[in-house]
């Protein structure tokens, strides 16, 4: 009997520890997940996960639920996560919550957080109920953003008010960027995402064209040809940088800002050299004795010391406003938000350009555009009342009339750039129309209109062997206004 004794008393025994477990299980399963950045005797403080008791605070984060229909303080059984979210390839950012501010954030008892974004131009309230309403009214004030489990974390957040700042206290949430649904079927998502990048890449192998061949043929690689070969490539950059700029939701918030910068500047660059090939043809009509004993090559050097000089300078005020300078209301915005991890600094959380910035970069293209028109209408008046030239003439006259119409081509492309910024679907298609023809546009001006490069081009083909006269070419073509 002793046996069988002992073995019913193990099996009462793995009975009654099988029902504790299940239990303790069924118990913790129950609890609703609450994701916490930091762990339980923690707070986020200064921006990092800090020990409570370090930092004279007693106790670390309460959740705080609150029903749909704003009922507060409601009792949940839950338990904590701990960790920051998995975002993947989505943008991770930080979201604070301190008093009075514009950001709020509720947590609901079945687990997920909403984020409201108040307009700053309405107060803040200080009802939780009145904040969150269930509302769907598209004329509310207001956007609102529903995270789960695993896209989010909160916790306790204290700023110690460092460099003589005040101390704030209150709450903290780390979420992934909403990512909408995307329907490629959809003709708008078609146009942005599939069209938009392919014209990009078409226009980036057509300039690339325009500049090996300015670049390698001998009789072009003279001031003006030089000058083609650096716009093209400051385009194939901006080109480049805006095809990053499009699938800004695969990358964080520093790529934006390094595309955003080398677009702008590459543009900038790219008008300023403009600037420079009006200036050399407008002097050199109005100047009597054009055998000048100067070199292309110093020459050369003098206008990448004024276009680079100017174009760096500008980038330099434009990223001393972006980072150092800011707007009306951008400062009271940039208290209470703060993007990427724990301990970023200030120029990490930058997302783009700010518009101060932008204004830096486009409002030196705007006089260029100008000036530009000046040495247009001068230079055309000039040649309009010259009656004899020779043949060096008539090549500043050929490349006059290039810089026009790549001066055309880029001042319109530029223009759609800037209404394409109105937030109207229409404007922004036709921008992209006009990005799109601005390539083939400009290997038109400057190879396919000029039959003595295309002459150049088919014969090295050919296999024969080039004119090595400077002028053979132009005294070819001078008479047949081929130009």
């Amino acid at each position: 009997m002793a046996p069988s004794t002992t073995a019913a008393a193990a099996v009462t025994l793995v009975a009654i520890l099988s029902t504790l477990v299940g239990s303790t299980h069924s118990t913790t399963a129950s609890k609703v997940p609450v994701n916490k950045c930091c762990e339980k005797f923690e707070v986020y403080y200064d921006e990092k996960c800090t020990v409570a008791e370090t930092v004279n605070v007693t106790t670390g984060w309460t959740p705080e639920f609150t029903g749909r229909n704003g009922e507060r303080n409601v009792s949940v059984a839950h338990r904590f996560v701990i960790g920051l979210p998995d975002c993947g390839t989505r943008q991770k950012f930080n979201i604070y919550q301190y008093h009075d501010s514009y950001d709020k954030l509720i947590l609901f008892p079945d687990g997920q957080l909403r984020h409201r974004s108040l307009n700053h131009k309405e107060p803040a309230r200080s009802s939780i109920g009145e904040d969150y309403p269930e509302s769907e009214d598209p004329h509310e004030p207001h956007r609102q953003y529903d995270y789960v489990q695993g896209l989010y974390c909160v916790d306790r957040s204290i700023e110690s008010g460092r460099e003589g700042g005040e101390r704030m206290e209150g709450l903290v949430a780390k979420v992934c960027s909403p990512q909408e649904d995307i329907h490629w079927t959809d003709s708008d998502v078609m146009l942005r995402k599939i069209i938009n990048p392919i014209c990009h890449g078409l226009a980036i192998v057509i300039l690339l064209v325009v500049a090996i061949i300015y670049f390698v043929l001998p009789t072009l690689r003279d001031l003006v040809g030089n000058m083609v070969t650096t716009i093209t490539m400051c385009l194939i950059v901006s080109q480049a940088a805006d095809l990053v700029r499009i699938f800004t939701e695969f990358s964080n918030h520093v790529s934006f800002l390094i595309a955003d910068l080398f677009f702008y500047v590459s543009l900038l660059g790219a008008f300023f050299w403009l600037n420079a090939m009006g200036y050399y043809i407008w002097k050199m009509f109005r100047t009597r004795n054009v055998f000048l004993r100067v070199s292309d090559g110093r020459k050369y050097c003098w206008y990448s010391c004024y276009a680079w000089g100017c174009t760096g300078t500008m980038a330099g005020i434009a990223l001393f406003a972006h980072f150092f300078l800011n707007l009306p209301g951008h400062s009271q915005q940039q208290q209470h938000l703060s993007s990427g991890g724990g301990g970023d600094s200030v120029f990490e959380n930058q997302d783009n350009i700010s518009w101060l910035g932008i204004a830096v970069f486009f409002t030196p293209i705007a006089f260029i555009i100008i000036v530009n028109m000046f040495f247009f209408i001068t230079t055309l008046r000039f040649i309009n009342r010259m009656h004899t030239y020779g043949r060096i003439h008539h090549k500043l006259r050929c490349s006059f009339v290039m810089f026009t119409l790549i001066f055309a081509t880029m001042s319109i492309a530029w223009l759609f750039l800037i209404l394409s910024w109105l937030h109207f679907d229409g404007l922004l298609y036709m921008h992209i129309v006009a990005n799109a023809l601005q390539a083939p546009c400009l290997l038109y001006i400057c190879v396919l209109r000029q039959k003595h490069v295309t002459f150049l081009v088919k014969s090295c083909f050919r296999d024969q062997t080039p004119q090595t006269a400077e002028w053979g070419d132009e005294m070819t073509y001078m008479n047949g206004g081929d130009y």
